[in-house]
C-alpha cells in the first residue's frame, strides 16, 4: 500500500501561497540542490493529488516546459480535487470523486510507490481532517510573507515525529515528518 506524502514549500511563517496565490518567492531559492533533491524524490512517486488552484498552475506551466522534471509532471498521472471542474486538459489528469477520502484510499491502496500531494493547501486541510496524510516533507523557505495561504488551517491539531532534517546552501530546510497516530 502506497502513503500520501505532502511535499510543499512554505515561509517560516507557514504560508505556502502570498497575496492572491504568489509563489514567486520559490525563485529566491531555487537551484541545483533543490532540483536534485526534487528529481531524486520523483523516482518515489507514482502520482500527483492537487486542489483546483494548484492543478491550474501545474497544468499552464508544465507542458511547455522540458527536461527531467517537466517529463516526468507530464507523464505522471495526475488526481484532482474540484468541485468546479468537470474536464481536464492536462495530459493523465484525473477527476477525484465526490466522497475524496474513500477515493485517495483507493488510490492508496492500487499504488506501490507512494502518491504525493504538491500544494493544495486546501486539499491538505481535507485529508488531514481524515487522518490521510502519511507524511509530512515540508521545505522551509528563510522568508516571511506576513500573510497569505497557510498551510495548516487554525483548528487543525496534529501531533508529528520528526524522520529527517536537511539544511541546503540556499538557506531551505528540508524537514521529514510522520504522523504520531493513537493506537
Amino acid at each position: 500500500m502506497a502513503r500520501l506524502v505532502l511535499w510543499n514549500m512554505m515561509t517560516l511563517d507557514g504560508m505556502v501561497a502570498g497575496a492572491n496565490g504568489d509563489i514567486s518567492w520559490h525563485e529566491d531559492v531555487w537551484g541545483p540542490e533543490l532540483e536534485q533533491f526534487s528529481e531524486a524524490q520523483l523516482q518515489e512517486a507514482s502520482g500527483l493529488l492537487f486542489g483546483r488552484l494548484t492543478y491550474d498552475l501545474m497544468a499552464g506551466y508544465w507542458p511547455r516546459e522540458s527536461g527531467v522534471i517537466a517529463d516526468f509532471m507530464n507523464r505522471v498521472p495526475k488526481y484532482v480535487a474540484s468541485r468546479s471542474l468537470s474536464r481536464l486538459e492536462w495530459s493523465n489528469a484525473h477527476l477525484l470523486a465526490a466522497d475524496l477520502a474513500a477515493d485517495v484510499d483507493r488510490l492508496k491502496e492500487g499504488s506501490a510507490k507512494d502518491l504525493f500531494l504538491f500544494g493544495s493547501a486546501d486539499l491538505a486541510s481535507t485529508l488531514i481532517a481524515h487522518d490521510l496524510i502519511d507524511e509530512y516533507r515540508l521545505a522551509i523557505n528563510p522568508r516571511v510573507l506576513g500573510g497569505g495561504a497557510p498551510l495548516f488551517k487554525p483548528g487543525q491539531a496534529i501531533k508529528l515525529r520528526l524522520i529527517d532534517s536537511r539544511a541546503l546552501s540556499s538557506g531551505v530546510v528540508i524537514v521529514r515528518y510522520v504522523p504520531v497516530r493513537e493506537v
